[in-house]
Order: structure tokens, then sequence, then C-alpha cells
């Protein structure tokens, strides 16, 4: 009877151990997967001038330059990009890969004008593109909007099956002089591009396969393999005549990089 007694506590024990396991959801205890750095740079470990490549990434100039200055905030180095009239001057990252062709960026920036001529002058800070597809994804950039006096944040496209547009929205005004700290998410599932500034989602600037800015087609995004960060504007003789903006801290990755809501 003894044993009997043993064999019965042991067999509660177990169902009692089975049945505890069976209550836990089955993710409780999966560790979420890490996200993947794709690219990074704040320019500290550059020296100080004028650059055309560095870790993982080089440039693409036209009427343009690209140099590393002392930081204007007081620490460490930053980007310095100056243009004349309709040129462009981005720092390029080729042979970008992510996994289900979607990824974050995170970058600070500071443009010290935007145009004021001439009415609708366009203009683009980021671009990303595919070798597969003509289609150029601008998911920061903006327009010089004559009707509103004033300059806004858009994302646009250009080359695509819906052509060449910027969705603009006057909730989003570009401010000249000031730092901000603007993410961009590039998500794949539903050709969504969303726009965060100072770390508060813009949902007025999200676009997506059926919500966008050009023609009834849809829109639908390139197999990203290249990313450029800068400025072009792309009509003559605007007002002013030369355009200068300051970069730091750009962080490509799988997840969201965060750090601008500090």
């Amino acid at each position: 009877m003894t044993n009997l007694r043993k064999a019965i506590a042991a067999l509660s024990a177990v169902a009692a151990a089975t049945a505890t396991l069976l209550a836990i959801p089955p993710t409780a205890s999966a560790t979420p997967a890490p996200h993947k750095t794709l690219a990074r740079e704040n320019f500290d470990r550059l020296p100080l001038g004028p650059v055309t490549a560095g870790r993982g990434w080089t440039t693409d100039t036209s009427n343009g330059t690209l140099t590393v200055a002392p930081s204007s905030t007081g620490k460490g180095r930053e980007l310095r990009i100056r243009t004349e009239g309709n040129g462009r001057a981005f720092v390029v990252f080729p042979d970008l890969s992510a996994p289900g062709n979607s990824y974050w960026a995170r970058l600070r920036l500071r443009v010290d004008a935007f145009p004021t001529a001439p009415d609708w002058a366009h203009w683009t800070i980021a671009e990303a593109s595919g070798a597969d597809s003509p289609t150029l994804v601008r998911p920061l950039g903006g327009q010089y909007a004559p009707t509103d006096n004033g300059n806004f944040w858009g994302v646009g496209s250009d080359l695509g099956p819906t052509g060449d547009w910027t969705s603009w929205k006057t909730s989003a005004p570009a401010v000249a002089g000031s730092w901000q700290c603007v993410e961009f998410h590039l998500d794949a599932r539903d050709n969504r591009v969303t726009v965060y500034m100072d770390g508060v989602e813009q949902s007025d600037l999200t676009v997506s396969t059926k919500n966008h800015g050009g023609t009834a087609d849809d829109f639908t995004f390139p197999t990203f393999d290249e990313l450029k960060l800068g400025w072009q504007l792309y009509q003559a003789d605007p007002t002013p005549s030369s355009y200068e903006m300051r970069v730091d801290d750009i962080a490509l990755s799988t997840g969201r990089v965060g750090g601008c809501g500090d």
C-alpha cells in the first residue's frame, strides 16, 4: 500500500506540472528576434573635411559637396551638405538588403532654408530604389506650395506605375533652421511608408498600395537595394540659389531604432 500511495502521489505531481505548462501561453517564453542593424553612421570617426565615402556608403553629387564638420551642437562631428541651384548631394548606401524587403531608418537633420521659388519647387531628402524596377520611393521630401505659402513634408514616388507625385500635407510644415529627429518605415506587406517626426507618427503622411498621391494604379515597392540620404532640388534657378543642411546619427535597421523621443 505504501508503494501504491507513492505512485499515485508521483502521478498527481506530473499531472499538476503538465497543467501548469499548458496554462502558459506558447509565446510567453519566446525571445523576440533581435533587430538587425543594416547600417549606422555618426561621422565621429571620419576626418574633418570633404568626404566621398565612409564605412558601407559612398556618395552621389552634382553641383554639391559633402563635408565632415564639427558638430553644431558642440559634441562630435556631423555631415554638412551643400548644393548650388538644383544640384544634389547624397550619402548612398548600396547593396542594401533587408528581410521581407522592409526596414526602418532614423536620422537627425537640419535644413537651413527651403525654397520659396519657383512655385511648386520639389525637394527630396531620402530616396529608396531597386534594380528590378524603375520606381523611386521618396519617404522623405516635400514641396513649396504657394497656395499655402510654405514648404510641407510629403512622401513621394517617381518613374513607377503611379507616376511622379509628392503627397505633401499642410499638417506637416517643413521648418528651417532647427534640428529634427526623423524616422521612416518601409513596410512591403502593404507597400506602406510611415513617417515619424521627433518620435511622433505623422499619420497624414502615410501612403500605401491603394492610398497614395499618384494615378489609380497600385503603388508597389521595388526590391530595395539602395538608399540615398541628402538633398536634391529639381527646379532650375530656385530661390535661394544654394542650400545647406546638416545630417547626423544615421541608423538603418530591420526594427525601429528609436532615440527620437528623448
